[in-house]
């Protein structure tokens, strides 16, 4: 049976008039999660603002003075493969963790999940999307038992990437640049073939440190797109949208949830205005404006993007606690068994594979400096 859980803004504001933790041994009154993802190098904001909000859901929680206090850890993987392979470990033997809010990215986890699989970690990600992850018949890659996931896979957002992208253009003439690093190239898989026939002009693919696109420029130009989508990362889409308008590309420039981060719009500039993206999340401001200014207070800074993915992740996690589950196997078991209303008001249940019930991609634009949401991609 599933269990019911009355989740979001009622439970987070409720919980210290609801809150008691069943008794368990060990005589500590300490319990571990981490959150692993960029806290340093280019995709930094990224990490900042899903840790921002695990911080947030365990402050909430602490602050009922429970019998099992909560403690984060951190794990910074700089969003990279190579790093994560360097952290996993370290987090999987440390027995005091319980569980990971994390990998917040695709490539990132890839690289963990032979650790915490032998651990029997449980993972609960806001924002990795790669399809493989939950696809068993992927070897390497697919994440099960351990893995889960909030958002909707690039399944869904590859071809409402490109619906939002051409949204509006008579006679769309796309340039499709990747960036080399799985979730990229994941999500082209599925972009690429959601485009009308024969609007795919060109493609590219750099690499993720690339400092000259002039090469790059040089192609979209000569194709005439008018339409170019980036599947990587915010740091290089920022300097990637300078070169083309330095270069005299006048049309769309669109990406997917890479690149959604409002460190986007102030990197890029002017460059970015009007620039296109999509993403599996919904801003907390628009959920709850009460959540969001207690948010605020609490952290210092206003939510970022994923916030309320990360939010719910980690609530999911908190609940298993406070349901007397103080072990990896218990929790992994609660997580797979759930349904949480998330503050968007929507259950969150986990299928067999890891993926959530939640389907929604919605779209952003940069407007006067800032990510503005569009609502859903239709």
């Amino acid at each position: 049976m599933n269990k019911k859980i009355q989740g979001g803004v009622i439970a987070a504001l409720a919980l210290a008039l609801s809150f008691t933790l069943s008794a368990c041994g060990g005589g500590s009154n300490t319990i571990k999660i981490a959150y692993q993802g960029p806290l340093s190098g280019g995709e930094a904001q990224t990490g900042t603002d899903e840790q921002n909000a695990v911080k947030f859901a365990i402050e909430l929680y602490n602050a009922t003075n429970p019998d099992k206090l909560i403690e984060l850890v951190s794990a910074d993987d700089q969003g990279d493969g190579t790093v994560a392979a360097g952290v996993a470990p370290g987090i999987a033997n440390d027995k005091d963790i319980v569980a990971v809010v994390g990998p917040a990215y695709s490539g990132a986890t890839i690289a963990s999940l032979p650790y915490y699989k032998e651990a029997g970690m449980p993972l609960i990600s806001p924002s990795a999307t790669k399809v493989s992850l939950t696809d068993p018949s992927v070897a390497g890659e697919f994440g099960g038992p351990v893995f889960h996931r909030i958002p909707a896979t690039d399944k869904i957002q590859g071809p409402a990437l490109g619906k939002l992208a051409i949204s509006g253009i008579a006679a769309p003439k796309v340039f499709v640049i990747d960036d080399q690093s799985a979730y990229s190239v994941g999500l082209v898989e599925y972009l690429t073939p959601s485009l009308p026939a024969g609007s795919l002009v060109g493609t590219d693919s750099t690499k993720n440190d690339t400092a000259d696109f002039a090469a790059t420029v040089a192609k979209v130009k000569s194709t005439g797109a008018n339409v170019v989508i980036y599947t990587g990362y915010y740091s290089q889409a920022a300097v990637l949208v300078k070169q083309l308008r330095d270069g005299g590309y006048k049309g769309i420039f669109a990406g997917g949830d890479g690149v959604l981060n409002s460190e986007f719009a102030v990197l890029g500039g002017a460059a970015a205005e009007g620039a296109r993206l999509t993403g599996a999340t919904v801003p907390l401001g628009e959920l709850s404006a009460d959540l969001a200014a207690k948010f605020k207070e609490s952290q210092g800074v206003e939510p970022g993007v994923y916030a309320a993915e990360s939010f719910d992740a980690a609530n999911i996690i908190i609940e298993a606690i406070k349901a007397g589950n103080t072990t990896r196997e218990s929790i992994m078991k609660f997580i797979k068994s759930v349904s949480y209303v998330g503050v968007g008001g929507q259950a969150i249940s986990f299928d067999a594979n890891g993926d959530s019930t939640l389907g929604f991609i919605n779209g952003f634009e940069v407007k006067a400096g800032k990510v503005t949401s569009l609502g859903a991609v239709k």
